[in-house]
């Protein structure tokens, strides 16, 4: 949930929310050489447990409750998130989200989301596992949010793995992909061989880059965009006036399997490392992942869940990120 700025902020109920998203390239035609990653047409999935239509964070009736449609993004999310659990598997706690956080919608009925946190077991390096989805409607379209972070602690200054898909129309979508440095790459140039270059971690992202409907997405907070890495995805697709179909073809194709084979690099060369490191070196890198968590719930959450949700609703969510954060309250 470190990029959606770009969007929310554009939520208010006066506000033409598409048709100041970007547009930055318009090109109808369906991308076919990307191996697809064949996903399953389900409902919209939940973060934990089985489909529902209780979302409990809210005064509307249960049986009217409305559910957020079916989107490819999801259900790759979903199948990123399925990868990490069966990998990391015992070294995740099972969820303690309430469960007016795990599901929550607004008053009006146009806004929903759900919200997911897994901790690290003990002496795990795992720090914590977030997944959130968030559905508002706007008077011209809506926009979707999907996120994945799992976070690592001090045993280890492995990057953390961040995923989030962002879209604000139906033939456009914002991708942010990227394994978040803990140190300064410039000062540190073996973490830069190791977790980067090693890796070939650029070989990803140039498959997502070269796509003709790809350009350039740059977050309006400078903050936000000197913490990714350079070998970060970060782009907008967009597949033009009827490009539906184009756009469909390229999330459940190329950019579900890069996102898998990013994952995959994490969880092979970042989850299970641990790195020796004196309480100097450890003080800073928590200094470090402080300010990030902290910055990005100030970016993000705190100027932009307000737009969307009643203000319980918003400083429950706030409330259960900033304790899996480890971030007080200011």
């Amino acid at each position: 949930m470190l990029r959606s700025e770009h969007y929310l902020r554009l939520l208010p109920a006066t506000t033409p929310a598409f048709a100041a998203a970007p547009a930055p390239f318009s090109c109808p035609l369906p991308y076919r050489g990307a191996t697809r990653l064949r996903l399953p047409r389900t409902r919209t999935p939940r973060l934990r447990g089985e489909p529902s239509s209780t979302l409990r964070a809210s005064a509307v009736p249960d049986a009217v409750a409305p559910l957020a449609p079916e989107m490819l993004q999801r259900e790759v999310a979903r199948t990123l998130a399925d990868q990490a659990v069966a990998r990391l598997g015992p070294r995740l706690l099972p969820s303690a989200v309430p469960e007016d956080v795990a599901e929550f919608r607004n008053g009006a009925g146009n806004a929903l989301g759900s919200l997911d946190v897994r901790r690290g077991a003990p002496r795990s390096s795992i720090d914590f596992m977030l997944q959130s989805s968030l559905h508002c409607k706007v008077p011209n379209g809506a926009i979707d949010i999907t996120s994945i972070l799992i976070f690592l602690n001090t045993a280890t200054d492995a990057p953390h793995f961040l995923l989030e898909l962002i879209q604000g129309s139906p033939t456009s979508i914002v991708v942010v992909l990227d394994l978040l440095p803990r140190k300064d790459l410039a000062l540190h140039p073996d973490y830069l061989q190791k977790y980067y270059e090693n890796t070939r971690l650029d070989e990803q992202r140039a498959k997502i880059e070269e796509l003709p409907q790809a350009c350039p997405y740059r977050s309006p907070s400078l903050f936000v965009r000197s913490a990714c890495s350079p070998t970060a995805v970060l782009v907008t697709i967009d597949c033009g006036q009827g490009g539906e179909g184009a756009l469909e073809e390229i999330v459940q194709g190329r950019l579900a399997t890069v996102a898998k084979d990013v994952l995959q690099i994490w969880l092979d060369s970042c989850a299970d490392s641990t790195t020796e490191m004196d309480d100097t070196e450890r003080d800073c890198l928590l200094k470090r992942d402080q300010i990030v968590r902290s910055k990005s719930i100030e970016v993000d959450l705190t100027a932009s869940l307000p737009r969307m949700f009643d203000p319980d609703v918003s400083s429950r969510i706030i409330s259960e990120i900033r304790k899996a954060f480890g971030v007080q309250e200011p």
